[in-house]
């Protein structure tokens, strides 16, 4: 008798991987997929078409260091880095993305990263 070894999948990671069948990036049109970790945030531009990822911007990033400082709170820092993720996209003549919130809900600070971008210029 063996015992098979079943994968389990999180809520989260069902709900990614059936937003992502209906969602893909071009050249034209890239991904601008969000990932939220407990004290950091990614925004990253990725063509699928190719595999490639365009550009991105989290946290982390030392250009952003300075305005993060003055940001309140997570929120405000995930605005900053949509923000910041626009003007890379203007900078590569993007104007358009397909928004991927990887699963999250679209609340707090996946939604400030939306509405930072949106404000930067890009339209989803």
């Amino acid at each position: 008798m063996s015992i098979r070894k079943v994968k389990k999948y999180s809520i989260r990671d069902k709900r990614k991987i059936r937003i992502r069948k209906k969602i893909s990036g071009t050249p034209e049109k890239p991904r601008l997929s969000v990932y939220r970790s407990l004290n950091h945030l990614y925004a990253q531009l990725i063509d699928d078409t190719q595999g490639v990822s365009l550009g991105s911007v989290s946290t982390k990033t030392k250009d952003l260091a300075d305005a993060l400082q003055s940001a309140e709170g997570k929120v405000g820092k995930a605005y900053l880095v949509g923000k910041a993720i626009a003007e890379l996209a203007k900078s590569r003549n993007i104007t358009t993305v397909v928004f991927d919130r990887s699963g999250y809900i679209y609340h707090g600070r996946i939604k400030a990263v939306a509405e930072g971008a949106r404000e930067g210029g890009l339209q989803f």
